[in-house]
C-alpha cells in the first residue's frame, strides 16, 4: 500500500529515459498510483535537466544508461538547489545495488516491478516529510555518483576485450584494441577498425557502451563512441564543437554536450 503527503499534495515525478517502450512502461505503472502526478516526461539526459530545474519534481526516476548524458550526468548538472529526490533505473546491477544502497538513494532494476516501484514511492514520501534529509540530499546523491564512479576504476567491471560480428555465413571476431570507431544507425552499428575495415551488426549501442572500458572510448555524440588511443587530432567549429579525426583519417563531429565533456577529459594539461 502506498502512502500519502502528509499535507495531502500528490508527489511530483518525472522520468527520464532514451527507450521509448522502457519510459511508456514505467509511466503507466506511475500512473496507477492515485497519488502521483506526473509532470514530465524526457527522452535524453540533457532534456532532463531542462526539465528538472524549470518542473521542479519531487522525485526523478533517471535512467542510468542514457546516451550523451547519463543519469549520473543529469545530477551532475542540475544546480543544488533544483535536485529532486532520485531513483536510478538501470538493466545492469553490478554496481548500481551496493553503492546506491549505502548511500540511502534507491534504485530500480529493468523490468521494473509493482513491489519495487511502491517501496521507492513510499521511500520518496517518507523522506519529503524529513527536512534533515531533503537539505543533505544533494550532498548524498554526490557521494553517492563518487562511490559508483570509484567502483567502475577499481577494475570491479569486467570489460569486453573482443567483439563478434557475424558477416554472411561467418563471425569476424574483432578485438577491442583494433577498434577506432563505432557508429550507431539505429540499432545497426557500423564498426571501423584502426586499419580502415568495416563491419555492421545488429546491436543496440548503449547496451556495447557498458561493455567497454570508459578509458578507452569516449563518447563523441549521441550515436557515436571513438577508441581515445587513436584520436589525432581535435580541431574546433563554430559554436563550441569540433571535428575528431583519428589515425586512420576518419573525421567524427563532437555534439555539443560531448564537447564540454571532451574539454574536461582529453583537452586539460
Amino acid at each position: 500500500m502506498i502512502e500519502t503527503h502528509s499535507n495531502g499534495h500528490k508527489l511530483r515525478v518525472l522520468v527520464a529515459d532514451d527507450e521509448r517502450p522502457a519510459r511508456s512502461f514505467l509511466v503507466a505503472m506511475l500512473r496507477g498510483y492515485p497519488d502521483i502526478e506526473i509532470v514530465g516526461e524526457a527522452d535524453s539526459g540533457t532534456e532532463a535537466v531542462k526539465m528538472i530545474e524549470s518542473l521542479k519534481p519531487d522525485l526523478a526516476f533517471l535512467d542510468l544508461q542514457m546516451p550523451e548524458l547519463d543519469g549520473l550526468g543529469v545530477v551532475r548538472q542540475i544546480r543544488r538547489e533544483r535536485l529532486p529526490l532520485v531513483a536510478f533505473v538501470t538493466a545492469y546491477d553490478e554496481f548500481a545495488v551496493k553503492a546506491f544502497e549505502l548511500n540511502a538513494i534507491d534504485y530500480l532494476l529493468k523490468p521494473v516491478e509493482g513491489r519495487r516501484l511502491t517501496e521507492t514511492i513510499n521511500r520518496a514520501l517518507d523522506r519529503l516529510e524529513h527536512s534533515d534529509f531533503l537539505e543533505n540530499n544533494a550532498d548524498r546523491l554526490s557521494a553517492a555518483v563518487k562511490d559508483y564512479e570509484i567502483q567502475k576504476s577499481q577494475g570491479g567491471h569486467s570489460y569486453l576485450e573482443r567483439i563478434p560480428v557475424k558477416q554472411r555465413e561467418e563471425i569476424i571476431i574483432v578485438p577491442v584494441e583494433q577498434v577506432a570507431s563505432i557508429i550507431a544507425d539505429g540499432e545497426i552499428l557500423h564498426l571501423t577498425t584502426i586499419d580502415n575495415r568495416r563491419f555492421s551488426f545488429s546491436h543496440r549501442l548503449k547496451d556495447l557502451e557498458m561493455r567497454l572500458d570508459p578509458a578507452k572510448f569516449v563518447r563523441l555524440g549521441r550515436g557515436i563512441l571513438a577508441s581515445v588511443a587513436q584520436i589525432t587530432r581535435v580541431s574546433p567549429l563554430p559554436g563550441g564543437t569540433y571535428v575528431v579525426t583519428l589515425k586512420n583519417t576518419q573525421q567524427l563531429n563532437v555534439s555539443r554536450i560531448q564537447a564540454r565533456i571532451l574539454r574536461e577529459q582529453l583537452l586539460k594539461l
